[in-house]
């Protein structure tokens, strides 16, 4: 200790200082970074993320890291403890060995200055059977090439384990300061990158694995104290995004880490949509017939074209473009050698199944000069006009109308913990296809088939079965997800009307309707919500349940989302009646980084109606990553998938899953998200 302190003072002292956690940001044995046991200060950069695998015996984690916000780093791990059975019994035999799931937390309070060292909180699953449990803080100093830290943390790291918590959340940091520190210990590392490629490690670890008593892995490995509370490591990088590591620790075991690091959100493939060349041939033809083809070409349908006077109104419904600001971009690319070199304003009404979403108003001058970089992007967005209270769309024939629409995309479900088998999981594709017959009506067709599939469970349904049954569904490998009609109608004053009918999804079916209005240029959503469904046989995609705990399932909801496009991040409010009955509020707090949506939730509802222990006092929660196909394309594309993880057995907080979500449907086409894509559109 007296070494590693006349360290960190040489590091204030040193001259040669660097102030960025690069390269010392790699993974410890669970994930969150660190050295091997222990944390540092150090967090991964902003809108990173890290998966990998570690072994140390007895135990295997399995983790992924991201980085949504500057300083913030969240963790997901299971903790696989090998030779000790999860469940008793032949439910024990199927299931494998103990696996426990949880999450983790680090904050970068200060960052590394020239003199000053970074200094992170951090809470190591405070929820649920917190068998590895601790709140810690670190401070990190570089003298590059050493990286030196200080740490002081409870629990895990501490003289004790921490008592379960059940579904509530403790931090005893904040919660009872005192006794938080006088239950922590000490700990202490450095770790010497004489290169990017390479580093060494030393460690001291203060975990008491003989006295963690609710560790399942004592009784079996850790009667005694280990030989050693020092570790020593090495890391190889042998790729930029790869990070080998091998270590000796405990004085008796050696250790592996694998780990893979990318940028959220980063394309694969590089996305490059090759603009509309006019052919020599179509110059001669009609104005109209001119841009209809440009925009057909660059995926663009159901498009109207109007000139009145020396003003040209475009229509056009956008197929292809994620971006809808990338989409205006592409239209004016696509026109601008087209139009009449006296042409004034020119309007674009961006359409979706026929509603009007937005309109554009520009010149033709100001076109011309933002291709001839005579105009910066924010120059032109600021000369330009954005209308979103639009209703009507042009009294012209449209042309290129698309009446079907069809599609599919890949679909990976899985259910974890379950007595039978911890990994139940579906894989396959979900297809759809549609007729649109008028403006903003769609009868739709989904379709799930997922050949690889081992989804059972010996859990029985609950007290209020809404979800709980729901393996029943999940087992069949095809299924009819929905069957049914929608309609979206949009009134004055950006106001959203949305009624749906028929199968809705793969458990319901009935009746669900929804309004919502965007305001202060779309800073805020609102609206109310509800649905009136029953129960579909499992087996039977078009018979009803008649013998449900519930004839009728009724939701009712006031929503809210306020939209904060500065950090790119929403906070989403539904306070109402869930499928149950159960009264109270879900909460979502969603991140949007380069078109990655990653979103969590939690839920606070009255469970006195459940008669189960399961559902009593239970919060729904979970996470969702939405991926856009356009990043492995090399093109671009609207299709994005979803993969959401959370109890399928739990009936609190629940709602059915809607083909259409004004909130959604609205999304980015409001002039503050227009304005905040702006840099897309060039």
């Amino acid at each position: 200790m007296r070494c590693l302190a006349v360290l960190l003072f040489l590091g204030l002292i040193a001259g040669h200082v660097f102030a960025a956690d690069e390269p010392f940001t790699n993974p410890s044995n669970w994930g969150g970074t660190g050295l091997m046991e222990v944390p540092t200060a150090r967090v991964i950069r902003e809108n990173a993320y890290r998966i990998g695998y570690s072994q140390i015996n007895p135990y295997r984690y399995y983790y992924g890291v991201i980085s949504p916000l500057k300083g913030l780093e969240i963790g997901g791990r299971i903790t696989e403890v090998m030779g000790v059975p999860g469940f008793s019994g032949s439910a024990g035999a199927q299931y494998g060995n103990y696996k426990d799931k949880s999450l983790d937390f680090k904050y970068q309070l200060i960052s590394e200055g020239k003199y000053m060292p970074a200094f992170a909180v951090g809470i190591m699953d405070p929820h649920g059977s917190r068998l590895y449990s601790s709140q810690y803080i670190a401070l990190s100093k570089q003298i590059y090439p050493f990286d030196f830290t200080l740490g002081f943390g409870n629990g895990r790291f501490g003289k004790k384990p921490l008592p379960t918590q059940g579904e509530g959340i403790r931090v005893e940091m904040f919660q009872d300061t005192k006794q938080w520190l006088l239950d922590s210990q000490f700990f202490w590392g450095v770790e010497f990158a004489p290169s990017k490629k390479y580093a060494f490690m030393v460690e001291y670890s203060p975990i008491q694995y003989h006295k963690q008593t609710r560790d399942p892995a004592q009784n079996k490995y850790f009667n005694e104290p280990v030989p050693s509370n020092y570790n020593f490591g090495f890391r190889w990088k042998p790729l930029k995004w790869t990070e080998i590591g091998l270590s000796y620790q405990r004085g008796n075991q050696i250790g592996v880490n694998f780990s893979m690091n990318f940028d959220i959100g980063k394309p694969i493939i590089p996305i490059f949509d090759i603009p509309y060349k006019e052919a020599s041939e179509d110059m001669l033809n009609p104005l109209n017939e001119r841009i209809t083809k440009a925009l057909s070409k660059s995926g663009f349908s159901d498009i109207g074209i109007d000139i009145k006077n020396s003003d040209l109104w475009i229509e056009a419904q956008n197929d292809k473009y994620y971006y809808s600001a990338r989409a205006v971009g592409m239209i004016f690319r696509s026109i601008e050698k087209i139009i009449p070199q006296d042409t004034e304003e020119v309007h674009i009404i961006l359409k979706q199944n026929g509603i009007p979403m937005f309109e554009f108003i520009t010149t033709g001058a100001d076109i011309a000069d933002l291709y001839a970089d005579n105009l910066s992007i924010g120059e032109f967005f600021y000369l330009s006009k954005i209308n979103t209270d639009i209703t009507d769309t042009l009294n012209v024939t449209a042309k290129n109308r698309r009446l079907l629409s069809y599609g599919f995309k890949p679909s990976f479900q899985t259910f974890l913990n379950d007595p039978s088998g911890f990994l139940k999981f579906r894989l396959g594709l979900m297809g759809w296809i549609g007729c649109h017959p008028w403006k903003g009506a769609s009868f739709v067709a989904g379709f799930d088939g997922h050949p690889l599939n081992n989804v059972t469970s010996t859990n029985e349904p609950l007290s209020i079965p809404v979800r709980s049954d729901i393996v029943l569904y999940k087992k069949e490998k095809i299924a009819l997800g929905r069957f049914m009609f929608d309609q979206i109608h949009k009134m004055n004053h950006g106001i959203y009307g949305r009624i749906s009918a028929g199968l809705l999804e793969v458990q319901y079916a009935g009746l669900d309707g929804e309004v919502a209005v965007p305001l202060f240029k779309g800073r805020l959503y609102a609206g109310v919500s509800g649905s009136a469904v029953k129960k579909r046989e499992p087996n039977n995609p078009f018979q009803i349940k008649n013998n449900d705990v519930k004839d009728i399932y009724n939701t009712a909801f006031f929503n809210m989302r306020l939209n904060i496009p500065e950090k790119e991040m929403a906070i989403e409010l539904k306070t109402g009646k869930f499928l149950a009955g159960d009264k109270g509020s879900k909460i979502n707090i969603s991140k949007f980084i380069n078109g990655v949506i990653i979103s969590a939730w939690y839920s606070f509802t009255d469970t006195s109606i459940f008669r189960d222990s399961f559902n009593r006092g239970y919060h729904d929660k979970g996470i969702m990553i939405t991926i856009p196909m356009r990043l492995f394309k090399g093109a671009d594309s609207r299709t994005a998938y979803s993969y959401s993880l959370s109890p399928w057995t739990r009936d609190v907080a629940q709602d059915i899953d809607h083909y259409n979500n004004i909130f959604d449907y609205m999304g980015r086409n409001t002039k503050i998200f227009l304005d905040k894509d702006r840099k897309m559109m060039y």
